[in-house]
């Protein structure tokens, strides 16, 4: 389970923002914070924001949260600065309504990327602007890609086992295995092969730490399957396949996301289990919502509740050409 700190009531002042129609564009600081400040994807994000900032002559504030408490002094920074907004991926998608009455405390307008806020019942918070993955769509077609690598390898279904990679906790991490598993099944999958490896994190070395057992104790399966939320995830499971004695022929891991841990697994010299990723332009979305924010603050124009992306399978084969045509 997840958890960040009983937050205290507030005390500062609040602080009232510009009319957006009177907002001056040459006086624009927005903030973009992220969960996961190292990894790929999100640097790719906040790369992509601060440069659209350069064209447009708005600043941005990059900062990290990985932890509730994090999240709320970074807003806190950001006010300080005398930003107006930010985009924020959150470190635990229920900091949801915390988050945004700090920013509302300030008068400041958000964006959430990748992960969606929820309320209390674990619905969406409709109010705040979205942009992100459909995880489910995007699962479905990593299970598809799995599938249609197991024909071209002449896999029969029912000596296969899947080593499904999750994190519950994580709303868009359910939808996609989900939507992967649900695939896999209507493609003759068998469901009680499907093994079940719980993550703390979203990283390699804690999906590292539950593949691990898993392959011990499933010593019958001669070919596996390999998927999770991301492809961090997957090369964990992937590591440890290769830790229990697998060999890439007996191993298809396929991810999601398409950044730099993808393209150094695909630039090895040997090929390994992490067959594919279903690659999604982290620049666009870092860019975008950027965008989004900043002619709300500007010109008053609210992005849609919610806008959803899917993605391009990459593989060993055409890494380097889905990078450059999705400007990763």
């Amino acid at each position: 389970m997840s958890r960040f700190p009983i937050l205290a009531p507030l005390t500062f002042g609040v602080c009232l923002a510009l009319s957006p129609l009177t907002q001056a564009q040459d006086d624009v600081k927005l903030g973009f914070i992220v969960k996961k400040p190292e990894q790929a994807w999100f640097i790719n994000e906040q790369d992509a924001a601060t440069r659209l900032g350069e064209e447009k002559g708005f600043e941005v504030v990059r900062l990290a949260g990985e932890d509730g408490q994090e999240v709320l002094s970074a807003i806190d920074n950001l006010n300080s600065q005398g930003a107006q907004g930010f985009v924020i991926c959150p470190p635990d998608v229920r900091l949801g309504p915390a988050i945004m009455n700090r920013a509302e405390q300030y008068g400041m307008k958000v964006v959430t990327v990748d992960d969606r806020f929820v309320k209390a019942d674990g619905e969406p918070m409709e109010s705040v602007p979205h942009l992100g993955m459909s995880g489910y769509k995007i699962g479905q077609q990593v299970g598809n890609a799995i599938a249609d690598e197991m024909e071209a390898r002449g896999w029969d279904p029912e000596e296969v086992a899947a080593l499904r990679i999750t994190n519950y906790e994580l709303p868009t991490a359910k939808e996609r295995t989900d939507g992967a598993t649900k695939a896999l099944l209507e493609r003759g999958f068998q469901e009680d092969n499907i093994l079940d490896a719980p993550q703390q994190n979203t990283d390699t070395s804690s999906a590292f730490s539950a593949a691990s057992p898993v392959f011990s104790k499933n010593g019958d399966y001669e070919h596996w399957v390999i998927y999770a939320l991301n492809e961090e995830s997957v090369l964990g499971g992937v590591r440890a396949s290769e830790q229990y004695g697998l060999t890439a022929e007996d191993v298809i891991g396929v991810g999601i996301n398409g950044s730099g841990a993808a393209f150094a697994e695909f630039s090895r010299e040997k090929p390994t289990g992490f067959h594919g990723t279903v690659a999604v332009s982290s620049t666009m979305h870092g860019r975008q919502t950027a965008e989004n924010l900043y002619t709300w603050v500007t010109e008053g124009d609210k992005p849609k509740a919610n806008t959803e992306t899917t993605g391009t399978l990459m593989t060993r084969d055409n890494w380097e050409a889905v990078r450059d045509e999705l400007g990763l």
